[in-house]
């Protein structure tokens, strides 16, 4: 899948799936437990849970739409902080909080969210690509002293892999760079490395409203990155050297996210090289301030 050889790791995973079948599960991790036995799902009113991050959900959401052309129904049970958020995005019948509260839902089969990619055994190529897919309304853009480039800065992500935080000392360049005003959309809130407002906030939903006021959002491999992308914002996202499959490797443009270029470490830890790419690329970036293909809309509430 590093490689994008989709169609060979379905192979793979069929053979995973066999050699599962029978496993009991049930006292895992509860992202690392597996729900779908392969069955079909054509026809089906197929009970979708959301065990993984955030980001995780915001990315693989959009693949409910093809789900939904072969499927009866679909239910989603979906983290309660993304509720807002998701609420409206195609292919869903029913929303549920991922919580106990519906062990006995009616339905005809489960699935993880991000097995469906496996179920519906999509190529690169065929991944939903169309941005934006989630909507919200925009919130008040104020203006910048001399028409200055807006930019969110998110520079940490969760501590279960810390690797994917750049030290704050790394940041000072971006400092001094002229014409850009930083706000930080570190989530959740913490202190900015250098003089910056703050965007963060705890609504995800909310969080996007003001993703949607900015020219470039900037962040490490986290939830921001996947919101700003499913939003059709502007969006740089600063990778490191062993990253996740679905960024793939050496591209430095994702086929998940259009609006989003991926600067990439190409030594372990280097985040300096990689700062350096990016100074180099805000002096150089021209912003599209036509918010019309974002997921902005006065009509989202």
């Amino acid at each position: 899948m590093l490689r994008g050889n989709f169609e060979t790791a379905w192979r793979v995973c069929d053979r995973v799936l066999e050699a599962r079948r029978g496993l009991d599960c049930s006292t895992w991790p509860r992202h690392l437990q597996f729900l779908w036995d392969g069955a079909s799902l054509e026809g089906k009113h197929v009970l979708v849970h959301c065990y993984h991050g955030l980001g995780d959900t915001i990315q693989f959401v959009r693949l409910l739409t093809s789900l939904r052309a072969i499927a009866r129904r679909i239910t989603l049970r979906v983290q309660p902080a993304l509720l807002d958020l998701l609420r409206g995005v195609n292919g869903v019948d029913d929303f549920l909080a991922l919580d106990d509260s519906h062990a006995d839902i009616e339905r005809d089969i489960d699935i993880e969210l991000m097995e469906v990619l496996h179920a519906l055994r999509l190529s690169v190529v065929e991944i939903p690509s169309t941005t934006p897919y989630l909507h919200v309304a925009p919130a008040r853009r104020s203006p910048t002293a001399d028409g200055a480039l807006r930019v969110g800065l998110a520079w940490r992500a969760g501590d279960w892999r810390p690797e994917r935080s750049v030290p704050e000392a790394l940041l000072e360049p971006l400092r001094h760079i002229r014409s850009v005003q930083w706000f930080s959309l570190q989530y959740p809130s913490r202190p900015p490395p250098f003089a910056m407002p703050s965007l963060a906030c705890r609504d995800i939903r909310e969080l996007g409203r003001r993703i949607c006021t900015l020219d470039l959002v900037i962040c490490v491999d986290t939830m921001t990155a996947h919101l700003a992308g499913a939003l059709g914002a502007p969006a740089w996202t600063l990778l490191t050297h062993g990253c996740d499959w679905r960024w793939m490797k050496t591209r430095n443009d994702t086929p998940w996210y259009p609006t989003m270029r991926l600067y990439r470490q190409h030594r372990r830890g280097d985040w300096r090289r990689v700062l350096e790419s990016v100074v180099a690329g805000l002096q150089a970036f021209t912003p599209a301030r036509d918010t019309r293909s974002v997921g902005c809309t006065a009509s989202s509430g």
